[in-house]
């Protein structure tokens, strides 16, 4: 790895397959890019524990810094945290627990962006 050129779609679906592969729940992925001016993608992922999310926050964000990708912030972890953001600008990386994510709802929010469910180990687009 390194130094690959990403698209924002390439870029949201690597990084949900990541997600995956490393234990993620209900991976999902927003194409935002009809519907809001300020981001292309979500990728959207249920952990089951806040370790378990500090682990797939810690794949990300090793995963940003070996593509030389700049997040727009450096979220700041607690053990309480129940919901985890890594902003790259075109694509931002949704963490969330099981109970976060049931209420926030963020699919249903942008229920008319078309969504792509990701499996570990399945070919994507």
């Amino acid at each position: 790895m390194g130094g690959i050129v990403f698209d924002s779609k390439s870029l949201a679906f690597t990084a949900g397959a990541l997600l995956a592969e490393h234990k993620a729940e209900d991976v999902v992925i927003l194409d935002l890019r009809g519907i809001a001016g300020w981001t292309d993608f979500f990728v959207i992922a249920s952990c089951n524990s806040s370790t378990h999310m500090k682990g797939l926050a810690r794949f990300i964000e090793d995963f940003m810094s070996a593509e030389k990708i700049q997040p727009l912030n450096k979220p700041v972890f607690k053990e309480d945290e129940s919901w985890l953001l890594e902003d790259m600008g075109d694509v931002i990386v949704h963490i969330m627990s099981k109970e976060a994510r049931s209420f926030y709802e963020l699919e249903k929010l942008w229920f008319s962006a078309p969504s792509f469910k990701i499996e570990a180990g399945a070919k994507q687009d």
